[in-house]
């Protein structure tokens, strides 16, 4: 999956609310913003809509090679966000969100 099908999917995803956290995080009230309230799912979906291809990676997850890891380091709102996620289907699942 490219850039612009996770872009397209993860937005998808936010507006219709099937969104997903993964819990099993270290400093997870820092590290994912949107599961603990600080930032809505409409900032981050509107951080991600502004995104390039150039602010876009895509890896393996470290406990699950088969999945594939989407990453966006973006500008927004004057503030430098980190989001990261991964799809089962239906859903988005953050990762992380900062």
């Amino acid at each position: 999956m490219g850039y612009r099908q996770a872009k397209r999917q993860v937005l998808e995803c936010l507006a219709d609310g099937r969104i997903e956290h993964e819990l099993d995080r270290c400093e997870i009230d820092i590290k994912n913003l949107l599961l603990t309230g600080v930032v809505t799912a409409t900032q981050v979906a509107d951080a991600i809509g502004r995104s390039s291809g150039m602010e876009y990676e895509c890896r393996r997850h470290h406990f699950d090679e088969v999945i594939e890891v989407h990453i966006i380091s973006t500008q927004y709102e004057g503030r430098s966000w980190y989001i990261k996620w991964y799809f089962i289907a239906p859903n988005v699942v953050f990762i992380s969100v900062h």
